[in-house]
């Protein structure tokens, strides 16, 4: 976190007969600061000393309005330290372009090539590999029965150290067992890269979205704060025969990703 609280940028008044209440006034102004840039990410919010000062509150509804920011994600507290903007890199996720074969051949997975093309630094963590039956809706977008199995890579995603995704690849055991699939580290271009190896070559991914509320534990993975939804994208991966060959299930922080998406007019 960085600055220090500025009571330089507060210039708004609240109206005491509007029908909103003060507190509400209060982070009303301070979030159009924050979205109108001029509390940077990473910055110190006005001290609840200067809030008081500038707004005639007392200290409680000064706190109550920066716990409304705390609730919609935009502000995070340090003890001892004061509020700041919560920083939140932006990534512009191409769903026309982050799977295109040319990423593949120069090495870089989707994921790589999309932070990277922002001037960002992605990374990989907790990657786990085990081979497992997978949930049932996952064995039937794969057309598995009875009790097949699937290897199954977990793994959670960051851009510049802040961690923004958790992805879970369910591949058919008799597709990745024994192959650098099955290995933490799956090799240049990712699994998409071996499976054409194998000579699957990818033809269309199918892609549901929807949004919910976070999970305790991946709230506690993606350091979510209250307030935060997420994406939960399920991806099906096919080659040119038609066969299924990946299912991806991932979970995205909300307010780092914007999905775009291009669809032809037929």
């Amino acid at each position: 976190m960085v600055g220090r609280p500025r009571g330089d940028l507060l210039t708004e008044v609240v109206d005491p007969a509007s029908d909103r209440p003060v507190f509400r006034q209060i982070a009303d102004h301070l979030r159009g600061l924050i979205s109108s840039g001029q509390l940077a990410p990473g910055e110190a919010l006005p001290s609840e000393s200067q809030l008081v000062g500038h707004y005639g509150v007392t200290r409680t509804t000064a706190r109550v309005a920066v716990a409304v920011l705390k609730g919609e994600g935009l502000v995070v507290s340090e003890h001892g330290k004061g509020s700041y903007v919560r920083p939140r890199p932006q990534v512009r996720r191409l769903g026309s372009d982050r799977f295109a074969r040319r990423h593949r051949e120069a090495g870089k997975a989707a994921f790589v090539a999309e932070v990277e093309s922002a001037g960002s630094k992605p990374t990989v963590d907790q990657i786990t590999v085990t081979e497992e039956r997978p949930p049932a809706g996952v064995a039937r977008r794969l057309g598995l029965t009875g009790r097949a199995k699937t290897v199954v890579r977990r793994r959670r995603y960051l851009i510049d150290g802040q961690p923004v995704e958790l992805a879970t690849s369910y591949i058919p055991a008799a597709l990745g067992r024994g192959t650098a699939i099955a290995e933490p580290n799956s090799g240049p271009g990712g699994i998409y890269a071996r499976l054409e190896e194998q000579g699957h070559r990818l033809d269309r991914f199918a892609e549901e979205v929807r949004a919910r509320m976070p999970l305790p534990e991946e709230a506690q993975a993606l350091r979510l704060p209250s307030g935060v939804p997420v994406f939960q994208l399920v991806r099906t991966a096919y080659d040119t025969d038609g066969e299924a060959v990946e299912v991806c299930d991932t979970v995205m922080s909300s307010d780092v990703y914007q999905l775009d998406y291009e669809l032809p007019a037929r």
